[in-house]
């Protein structure tokens, strides 16, 4: 359940109405990961990272995954993290395939074309409690 105790902009107004457009036609899943992937970006697994949810997303039409971490308290400034990248076995991330820092809303999001291959993935938030699922979603 989420409390409001103070917008401070239109801005936020617009997203909160968007969100709740969304939760009153799709899942909560959906109303918290908001789109942020961008158009044609679906929902295909998320895991509970402490303060957060990391959405791991496809999209069929670019044949390309995203990673986002999304922040329990929007607005907020916490750690977040978002991590992405092919499987391998010796479970080294690089930078270009982790977003991490303070941010108010989310981490991410990260773009991968792994096609025919396994990856590893997962977020964290807040105290950097981290979860990462390896050589996962094998198509």
């Amino acid at each position: 359940m989420l409390t409001i105790k103070r917008i401070g902009s239109a801005v936020a107004v617009l997203g909160l109405t968007a969100a709740g457009t969304i939760a009153a036609t799709g899942s909560a899943s959906a109303a918290s990961y908001a789109g942020t992937c961008g158009s044609g970006y679906s929902v295909i697994d998320t895991m509970d990272v402490g303060d957060g949810t990391a959405y791991l997303t496809y999209s069929g039409a670019s044949g390309k995954n995203c990673v986002v971490t999304v922040s329990d308290t929007q607005g907020t400034p916490m750690v977040l993290g978002a991590n992405l990248r092919l499987h391998r076995t010796d479970a080294v991330w690089k930078s270009s395939e982790e977003d991490s820092g303070t941010f108010k809303y989310y981490a991410g999001p990260l773009y991968l074309s792994a096609a025919g291959k396994c990856i590893d993935w997962g977020g964290r938030a807040a105290s950097n409690y981290t979860r990462i699922d390896y050589g996962v979603h094998c198509d």
